[in-house]
């Protein structure tokens, strides 16, 4: 898989044996994708070794009836045994191995025992993680990409079920710049729920559109977590991360793509006017014809505008001029805090000898 410079880092690391460190796995269940990525640490970050996503839509209906679908689930417990299988060849073990699932299994009556029975059938423990931890582990997946210049940071990341918004202020100047989080929430609209939420028409219509950027701003304008913040970004000293498949999407058709190619993708400045642009031309086109766009295909076609909307409604709350594209994100958070966890310990172990 190619590498970008930031947290995949490009040199593999020798642990103080000598010996090539050890292999970490994360695998992030949500509410439309299943992704697993492998990797080895390195001086800078982490070499990815192997990696794996597949589109299951787990949480298909589940705003209907509360329940998660058994053809969903059998989609998703599919996509899990091929991850435990990659997982058990490279023989990583259990302590390296971070795996969670998000709104989707969080939300549904019958979350927990579907992931018992992919337990039972797979050996794969997956722990539900709380909101504000996925938030968390966003916003770790994505520092470097942080202009260390910026006064304020707002961190969106738009999953199938919930999107996850943390604002950030910098702390430090003169090279000690870091950035600590100031507020964060959560919103159940993911781009499946405010996909399900509001029906796309045939064909499409502004007012559809807009329907769905309001209500993700009615969201936005209820929090006031971070109105410490207000100036900085009414000022033009903040910038906006996104991270989801709907902005990397966007990002593709603004470069016009014949092909998704992470390395100019992942970490890309793009302007608010620049976001506008692309989301426009995805609404001009009717769902069949968003499935012929080189960076999205058949299975986002239906929910690239849904995450286009939600970046709209961010933007317009908390405008900022500048937007960091970021392909990356929740699991490698998960990677990063548990290679810094593994090193903490055997850092332990080392002076108990």
């Amino acid at each position: 898989m190619p590498e970008a410079d930031g947290a995949r880092g490009k040199r593999g690391a020798r642990s103080p044996s000598g010996r090539e460190a050890p292999l970490y796995a994360a695998l992030d269940l949500g509410t439309n994708n299943c992704r697993l990525l492998i990797a080895r640490p390195s001086r800078d970050g982490f070499r990815v070794v192997d990696s794996f996503s597949r589109i299951v839509r787990l949480g298909e209906g589940l705003t209907r009836t509360g329940r998660l679908d058994p053809g969903a689930m059998d989609r998703a417990y599919d996509a899990l045994n091929i991850c435990a299988e990659r997982i058990a060849r490279r023989e990583i073990k259990a302590t390296r191995v971070r795996a969670v699932a998000t709104q989707a299994c969080r939300s549904a009556d019958n979350g927990a025992e579907f992931l018992d029975r992919v337990g039972k059938g797979t050996g794969l423990t997956l722990r539900i993680i709380p909101p504000e931890e996925e938030a968390n582990l966003s916003v770790q997946g994505c520092l470097n990409l942080f202009d260390s210049a910026a006064r304020a940071i707002v961190v969106v990341d738009v999953g199938g079920g919930s999107t996850e918004v943390s604002w950030l202020r910098r702390v430090g100047d003169n090279g000690q710049a870091r950035f600590e989080t100031v507020s964060w929430m959560s919103a159940p609209l993911g781009v499946v729920t405010l996909a399900e939420r509001h029906p796309e028409p045939d064909p499409p219509t502004p007012e559809w559109y807009e329907a769905m950027v309001d209500d993700m701003k009615a969201r936005l304008d209820a929090h006031d977590g971070a109105r410490s913040l207000r100036p900085v970004f009414d000022d033009g000293h903040a910038h906006l991360v996104g991270t989801s498949g709907a902005i990397t999407s966007l990002a593709g058709v603004h470069l016009n793509l014949t092909r998704y190619d992470r390395n100019r993708v992942d970490g890309l400045w793009m302007t608010r006017d620049d976001c506008t642009r692309a989301a426009d031309r995805l609404r001009s086109l009717t769902p069949a014809g968003r499935a012929t766009e080189a960076c999205i295909g058949a299975e986002r076609a239906d929910l690239v505008l849904a995450g286009a909307a939600i970046l709209e409604a961010v933007q317009r709350a908390w405008p900022c001029a500048r937007v960091r594209v970021a392909d990356r994100g929740l699991r490698e958070g998960l990677l990063l805090t548990a290679m810094r966890e593994g090193r903490r310990t055997g850092g332990r172990r080392r002076r108990r000898r």
